[in-house]
């Protein structure tokens, strides 16, 4: 559905970027930043399409009614949070009224940045990439991959949880494991930064080697 707007016809090339919750992938997308990739992060898109009055705010409304707003008329995250997370139906609802709305601006945002500069690498960072089915409105899939037993460690270290409610967490998840067969390019990002530093730096080299073929080709 936003595989052609996304990829387009231009010189263009569209990373995702996906991984496991705590799996480091904010940091290998700002080490691509800093190389040269503009950067769309899909958690900041998904607080701005349920802003109030949007059409993905009123959809969520509509269906699960003012209990799910604060006082001000924003969503309450935490309580949305709370339903979804215990009710996978309801969970599904409410992927279906933000992910289309989500994937409609990222690809608006991704050939705002192409008209500049037909032939620049942008990355999106997607954590859902593999289960909303999206990997196929990517030119590449990049995998942030780390340990089961290092995402729990991180995601108690950096939420303040208990090691059992991190599981919890990771059980209502795909298997980080499970999203390698997706992956065009992995990067383990469980070692020290500078590892990872000279991962994402061979990555980078690959984008530019792969984009001037593809720059080369003819396009449709």
């Amino acid at each position: 559905m936003f595989g052609e707007k996304i990829r387009g016809k231009d010189n263009r090339l569209v990373l995702a970027v996906t991984g496991g919750i705590a799996s480091g992938k904010s940091v290998v997308a700002q080490m691509l930043e800093l190389l040269g990739a503009p950067l769309i992060d899909t958690d900041i898109l998904a607080r701005w399409v349920v802003e109030p009055e949007k059409p993905a705010w009123k959809e969520i409304v509509a269906y699960f009614g003012d209990k799910v707003l604060d006082e001000n008329g924003h969503l309450d995250r935490k309580k949305l949070s709370d339903i979804v997370f215990k009710d996978p139906v309801k969970r599904k609802k409410l992927e279906s009224f933000t992910h289309p709305a989500i994937m409609d601006e990222l690809a608006r945002q991704v050939n705002e940045i192409a008209k500049m500069d037909p032939e620049v690498i942008i990355q999106a960072v997607v954590p859902l990439l593999i289960e909303i089915k999206a990997q196929d409105d990517f030119h590449k899939v990049l995998v942030v991959h780390v340990p089961k037993e290092i995402q729990i460690e991180r995601l108690v270290k950096r939420d303040g949880i208990t090691r059992e409610e991190a599981a919890n967490i990771l059980k209502a998840q795909m298997p980080i494991d499970d999203k390698l067969a997706y992956a065009d390019f992995v990067i383990h990002n469980e070692n020290s930064l500078e590892e990872t530093r000279r991962q994402v730096k061979a990555l980078w080299k690959k984008l530019n080697e792969i984009q001037k073929t593809h720059a080369g080709e003819e396009k449709p």
